[in-house]
């Protein structure tokens, strides 16, 4: 009787040990933690985990089964979780895209999805493809799809949700990056090198009074339209600051346009001006602060069809357009650009 009692109590006690867990343990180290907490989310699900001050976090999720974000207060990426995972992550966020890394068990899948992202950023390098004619463009894009579409089929090991959602979603989204960038073509073509540029005139100035595009001429004009809820904006104003640091005493004047308008301030122009103001006292921008009076609807706006921003625009000291699609503060092409004009 006694060795029967043993016997079940065995029995139960390797049945619990084989009963797959109903949740995820997610752990991780943050190298130069950019926040003292990462929140792991979807469309129905969000989870804030505390950071430690070394850097360590750790915690526990009761998930559905599928892609969800890793956000740590400026930066994101993906990972794939299912309950039972056991999961541990580790990225330098000086180099975030580069050095996430997932190890533990079920990370193959968020692996996956990491190098997925690499693979989309350096292939899908808008400065380098920029410099392509539409029959480049048409021939590089088959290319790129390609390459996707191989490595994608060379995972057969990743979970078939993953694999078949970026396969449905890949065409999609490689046609609106070609839509952009055969704008960006037509836009040069329209708005071609050497042809005077459209001008604005008396535009609400942060120091006061207005200022007008003829007011900058005799230099170089590289100009930045933003607003202040564009998240892509903002990420550039780290160069931006720094490269007018580095260009202060050239021939090339900075300026900022902010299209803000009532639309995206509650419906109120008062609200979308002092949100303008309150960032660029907040942020210390310097350069030339611009406020487009009609916001998306400025003639200047419209004249250099600008859909979407961050925009660049560089103007020579004669008042001719130089590009109308310039590099962004944070591209090397930028700098080049200026050395190849001797600024």
């Amino acid at each position: 009787m006694k060795k029967l009692l043993l016997l079940t109590t065995a029995i139960a006690i390797i049945a619990c040990k084989q009963e797959p867990k109903d949740y995820v343990t997610l752990s991780g180290k943050i190298i130069d933690k950019n926040s003292d907490s990462v929140v792991v989310r979807s469309r129905t699900f969000s989870k804030t985990i505390k950071v430690n001050t070394d850097g360590t976090f750790s915690d526990t999720l009761k998930v559905e089964t599928g892609v969800y974000n890793f956000y740590d207060g400026t930066e994101t990426t993906y990972m794939f979780l299912k309950n039972g995972f056991d999961i541990t992550v580790t990225l330098d966020t000086k180099e975030f895209d580069e050095t996430v890394k997932y190890s533990g068990t079920g990370a193959e899948h968020s692996n996956f999805l990491a190098k997925n992202n690499l693979m989309q950023d350096e292939l899908l390098d808008l400065d380098a493809l920029g410099h392509l004619d539409m029959t480049g463009l048409e021939s590089r894009f088959g290319e790129i799809k390609t390459k996707l579409t191989e490595f994608y089929e060379a995972n057969k090991d990743i979970d078939t949700s993953i694999i078949n959602n970026l396969s449905k979603n890949l065409d999609p989204m490689l046609n609106y990056y070609k839509g952009y960038l055969a704008e960006s073509i037509a836009l040069k073509t329209e708005l071609s090198k050497g042809t005077p540029s459209p001008a604005f005139d008396k535009y609400e100035n942060y120091n006061g009074g207005t200022t007008s595009l003829s007011d900058l001429k005799g230099k170089y004009v590289y100009i930045d339209v933003w607003a202040t809820w564009c998240g892509p904006c903002k990420a550039e104003v780290p160069s931006l600051k720094a490269l007018e640091k580095q260009y202060h005493d050239k021939n090339i004047q900075f300026v900022s346009l902010s299209i803000d308008d009532d639309r995206s301030h509650g419906g109120s122009w008062d609200k979308a001006r002092e949100d303008w103001k309150a960032m660029i006292a907040d942020k210390e921008l310097s350069g030339v602060q611009l406020f487009a009076p009609n916001g998306w609807l400025s003639q200047f706006v419209m004249d250099y069809k600008i859909k979407g921003i961050p925009r660049f625009i560089l103007i020579d000291p004669n008042g001719n357009i130089v590009t109308p699609d310039a590099p962004r503060p944070s591209s090397p092409e930028l700098t080049e650009l200026f050395t190849s004009l001797n600024i």
